[in-house]
């Protein structure tokens, strides 16, 4: 604010105390500066234009700003100097000059702002408050400014010092020309997308031979990609963040390799897709979308049940045990209730149902292992080996080896298993007296723990705590255990009869989180030791511990019992084998579970509508589609085409479905022999011209132009067709001299809409005309008319201008001499029946023999000398 240093003249009616407090506050007299002066010059007009009219206060403002600059300036130049003497001041003699009588200088010209209204310091400080309102304005511009230092702050700027959100180009705030100008706070503009140029304005256009950076260089034309039969085109080597290369940056190496998609053997692997495929085939339909393209629709017919229909009952394989899981949790249940039930009451029975079926699949699928345990321990004491058969839930074998070896007080409490309410807390009652009395320290450890799963305690039996022989230490009751073998005493065991799975599902995982527990976490099947010694020598994958996946038996549990769980949770590879890459299981339990019966979807499209609904309004989801793809690849480096097209004939989005489909057949198109072909097109109802399409670019690419041109027409495909045989195959025909197969080429394309007929094919159309009109041999001897002659003659000049725009490629030698054999036929005929007109056609010299140039020339001098003739 400008510095008000006049002296005040009070008026009689002041009081004596403001007269005090006013002389108190009155500044000691400085030195008027410059910057004083404009002050009050700037104070006295803009008094005098408050005043005055809008207009010509807008008309002032220009005017004020520049007064702002240079009072700055000035003000910043008196500074200098008065610090400059004031330094000077210090540095002299230490004797003080006595005070200088001189009065400071003053422009009479000027009067202050206080000496023109009377005004004390108190009541302008009370002015300057209220007209320009400082607080507010400085709440206003910090608030700017810290929108200002957010939006630069280091959290919004990315790698390389880039804005995260665009390039960092905004609007610049703009500065206020006066004070009654509202102060606007500027909003931030929209970054700039990031947007693909074309080749020519690339940073890379013209260096593309600089091979020192292969993937600089060739960008464009080459990166890492999937080849036929799922060969990974790379430059460079495969590493991972911390592995040590070798090479330099000076080296470009470009490789090939097969990755290896699966856990087993490739034909084993083919063997288990080809089984689940065909009964996947037999009962998903392949009908047409809205858009008239072939899709894959699932039936509702395709269960869980119907799966596991393909795998011998004795089967107790993992993905068999998979199968009859999801059968015994997901599938629709008949519970032959009464339509009066209430269905509170029918909700409670499904979900004993499903227990019931549950507890039925994990007995059989652990039975396995608990006879080879109990057969690998012949010698074994008795409660050990009752343990064991309590853990598998086999509680009559149970029963009957307690009989067998004297104990007969154990074995009928193991017939009443698992007891009501009332007979585990009487056990337990039990457990409490024998801790007290410090009995169980002469108790065997698996009988102690044998009592403790009949008390319903399956996670830790406390000790008596005793010293010397009296000690007994706490037992840990699933140590040693697998994970189903530990959730399965927290199922039959450790939760009531009529308690439902979730129960037992959250009672073992808090109890497998507790890391002294000893209880197994549900680690993936394969990890198991009698699998790992299986699956020697086949291909293996190292990854960190914190990767590793639960078992998808576990999760299938999961996704039943917790209605929070995620379908996309699930379908980790990892889950199902070794291989984190196997997307088999994975999709077909997708499609069972999101497409077949409805029971949850993966993100992006919500939840399914209801179980068996064939509503498929609510989108396509991503995570399927790339699901799919997935599948699709590790199918076709098995050789399995039809089988990864009918996968991916499950994407829902019709644009994407198309792609997917058309670039396998791409990749493919050596291996579409007939058979394959009429099994895409009969089977699948893939569309001819999309096979024929495919195998015109394989044809293509291998050099094969004709059967390219072939290929294309049979695909219907008449704009490519049409660009290979003006670009390609006619120019072959003119050179061979071969009217016939000239004519071949183009006459297909001569009734129907192509781009480029008019410049490309007619063009060719029009010239086989001529050629056979006016044979060579009988071009002085023609039986044509005038008005025939005339048409020709007028055809023949229009192809000799055409000819250059159609033939226009110099470095295609087949095109250059066509041009020049086009050219010379045509010269040759127009000369016999109009000379004249081959210098009115302008036919390019170089082009023509040296005979035909010397006839165009005297042609050209003579009809000059015509014109001249005609003037004169």
């Amino acid at each position: 604010m400008a510095r008000f240093r006049a002296v005040v003249d009070y008026s009689a009616s002041d009081s004596e105390e403001e007269q005090q407090v006013a002389a108190n506050l009155q500044p000691e007299p400085e030195e008027a500066s410059p910057a004083d002066d404009l002050n009050a010059v700037a104070v006295r007009k803009g008094k005098e234009k408050a005043s005055a009219p809008v207009g010509e206060r807008e008309e002032g403002r220009a005017k004020e700003a520049e007064m702002q600059v240079e009072h700055q300036r000035v003000r910043k130049e008196h500074d200098k100097h008065r610090k400059r003497d004031k330094g000077k001041g210090k540095a002299g003699s230490s004797r003080q000059s006595p005070p200088s009588t001189h009065k400071p200088h003053r422009n009479a010209t000027v009067i202050s702002y206080a000496d023109e209204t009377g005004s004390r310091p108190p009541k302008v400080s009370v002015m300057q408050t209220s007209l320009f309102r400082a607080p507010e304005e400085d709440s206003m511009l910090s608030e700017y400014s810290a929108l200002s230092d957010e939006a630069t702050s280091p959290a919004r700027i990315g790698k390389h010092g880039r804005d995260i959100d665009g390039e960092g180009q905004h609007e610049e705030p703009r500065k206020r020309v006066s004070f009654d100008e509202e102060l606007h706070l500027l909003p931030r503009q929209p970054s700039r997308k990031y947007a693909r140029v074309e080749g020519s304005a690339s940073a890379v256009y013209g260096n593309e031979s600089e091979l020192i950076d292969a993937g600089l260089s060739l960008g464009r034309s080459f990166r890492v990609g999937w080849g036929p039969g799922g060969v990974l085109v790379y430059s460079g080597a495969l590493c991972g963040p911390t592995t040590k290369v070798n090479t330099t940056a000076n080296t470009s190496t470009v490789q090939k390799c097969v990755v290896p998609l699966v856990s087993s053997a490739t034909a084993e692997a083919a063997e288990r897709a080809s089984k689940l495929l065909s009964h996947h085939l037999k009962f998903t339909p392949i009908e047409s979308d809205t858009n008239g393209l072939p899709c894959a629709r699932p039936s509702s017919v395709l269960t869980f049940a119907s799966f596991a229909a393909q795998f011998p009952s004795t089967d107790r394989s993992f993905e068999a045990s998979l199968f009859r899981l999801g059968h015994a949790l997901f599938d629709p249940l008949d519970l032959h209730l009464a339509e009066s039930v209430p269905v509170d009451v029918g909700k409670r029975v499904e979900i004993l149902k499903r227990k019931a079926a549950l507890a039925d699949w994990l007995q059989k699928y652990i039975s396995t292992s608990i006879n080879a345990a109990i057969r690998n321990s012949p010698g074994a004491d008795w409660a050990a080996s009752v343990f064991t058969l309590l853990s598998g839930n086999q509680v009559e074998r149970a029963c009957e080896m307690a009989m067998d070896t004297g104990n007969v007080k154990v074995a009928s409490l193991i017939a009443e298993c698992p007891g009501d309410a009332t007979f585990r807390s009487d056990l337990r009652a039990e457990l409490d007296v024998w801790r007290e009395a410090r009995t169980d320290a002469h108790m065997s450890e698996n009988t102690r723990k044998i009592y403790a799963i009949l008390a319903g305690i399956v996670d830790k039996l406390e000790g008596s705590k005793g010293t010397g022989i009296e000690r007994c230490p706490d037992i840990q009751i699933a140590k040693d255990l697998s994970w189903k073998q530990t959730f399965g005493l927290h199922l039959w065991f450790g939760q009531p009869v009529e308690s439902p799975v979730a129960s037992a599902l959250e009672s073992y995982d808090a109890h497998w989180k507790v890391a002294s527990s000893g209880a197994a976490p549900p680690m993936p099947w394969y990890t198991e030791p009698l699998v790992r010694s299986q699956q020697a020598g086949h291909p293996s994958w190292t990854l960190s511990s914190a990767a590793e996946p639960p078992d998808a038996l576990y999760s299938l549990i999961k996704l039943y019992a917790d209605s929070s769980c995620k379908l996309s949770s699930i379908l980790d590879p990892r889950s199902f084998s070794e291989s984190p890459v196997d997307y088999r299981l994975a999709w077909h339990l997708y499609v069972i579970l999101a497409r077949c019966l409805r029971v949850r979807d993966l993100n992006g499209r919500g939840h399914a509508a209801g179980s068996g609904s064939q509503d498929t309004s609510e989108g396509h989801s991503a995570n399927a589609e790339i699901l799919a793809s997935s599948y699709a690849l590790q199918l076709e480096e098995a050789g399995m085409i039809q089988e990864a097209v009918f996968v991916l004939l499950h994407i829902e989005s019709s644009t994407e479905r198309v792609k997917a489909i058309k670039e396998l057949l791409n990749r493919c198109a050596g291996k579409l022999d007939q058979w394959m072909a009429r099994g895409l097109e009969g089977s699948l109802k893939i569309p001819k011209a999309w096979v024929h399409e495919a195998k015109a670019i394989y044809a293509l690419d291998s050099g094969e132009v004709y059967d390219a041109y072939r290929q294309y027409l049979e695909a219907g495909l008449y704009d490519e067709a049409h660009r290979l045989a003006v670009s390609e195959l006619a120019p072959d025909a003119v050179v061979r001299g071969d009217i016939d197969l000239l004519k071949t080429l183009v006459e297909p394309f001569k009734d129907r809409p192509v781009s480029g007929w008019l410049a490309g094919g007619k063009v060719y159309m029009d010239y086989v005309d001529v050629m056979i009109r006016l044979p060579e041999s009988s071009i002085g001897e023609t039986n044509l008319d005038a008005a025939e002659l005339t048409q020709l003659t007028r055809s023949i000049s229009i192809l000799l201008r055409q000819l250059p725009d159609l033939l226009h490629d110099w470095s295609n030698l087949n095109q250059v001499v066509a041009l020049e054999e086009m050219t010379r036929q045509l010269t040759t005929r127009l000369n016999r029946i109009n000379p004249i007109a081959v210098y009115r056609s302008k036919v390019q010299t170089p082009l023509m023999d040296g005979g035909s140039r010397l006839r165009n020339l005297r042609r050209a001098a003579f009809e000059k000398f015509l014109t001249a003739v005609e003037v004169a």
